[in-house]
């Protein structure tokens, strides 16, 4: 007579770790799908559990808050846009060049279907002043900022931080614009002024 195997506590314990992870995956997707196309504040706890396919309990086995997730696909955001920046940076050489191919990767992302504008514009403008949003939203300006700063002393400028602010601004306005006019063309027309604005400071 053949023998029931029972689970061990080891086979049970990955079996969980998975299923745990496999909930936290479906509900940070949702999370990005919806907290990107419609907002932060507009979107519930409830709407993502929903959309997710996943119990309460579930949520709260892997998120303390509504506030821990959205710090969350803040984060996934940072990392997702400085990558793909850093990577177009890595082909060039030359402040100049690194600064265009910066403005042809948002290019790019502003031609995409489901572009939506900027994140962090849209979710520390829903959220309360000094939490823990405003700081991922900062952190990320922070980090775009002393790019832009760093790639204009790359490129010669005579006033690098003067310069990395009017990169920062037209690359924060191209986004806006093209996400209120829904006319990703305008960046284009943005290019033009960023190779005239580094030209002039360089």
């Amino acid at each position: 007579m053949s023998r029931v195997r029972t689970p061990s506590l080891d086979m049970m314990s990955t079996t969980t770790s998975r299923r745990r992870a496999s909930a936290h995956d479906r509900l940070l997707a949702a999370a990005n799908e919806l907290f990107y196309a419609e907002g932060i504040q507009t979107v519930g706890v409830d709407r993502i559990i929903e959309h997710a396919g996943v119990s309460r309990a579930s949520f709260y086995n892997n998120f303390e808050s509504k506030e821990q997730l959205i710090h969350t696909y803040l984060l996934g955001r940072h990392e997702r846009t400085t990558g793909r920046l850093s990577q177009a940076i890595a082909r060039e050489e030359g402040g100049r060049s690194r600064i265009l191919a910066v403005f042809d990767a948002q290019a790019e992302q502003l031609r995409q279907p489901g572009f939506n504008g900027c994140a962090f514009i849209a979710a520390s403008t829903e959220a309360p002043t000094g939490g823990l949003i405003e700081q991922d939203a900062e952190e990320f300006r922070t980090w775009i900022r002393t790019m832009f700063t760093e790639l204009a002393e790359q490129a010669g400028a005579s006033d690098p931080r003067r310069l990395g602010e009017q990169l920062h601004v037209l690359y924060d306005g191209t986004s806006l614009a093209v996400r209120m006019d829904h006319d990703p063309t305008i960046a284009d027309a943005v290019k033009a002024a960023v190779i005239a604005l580094v030209d002039a400071a360089t």
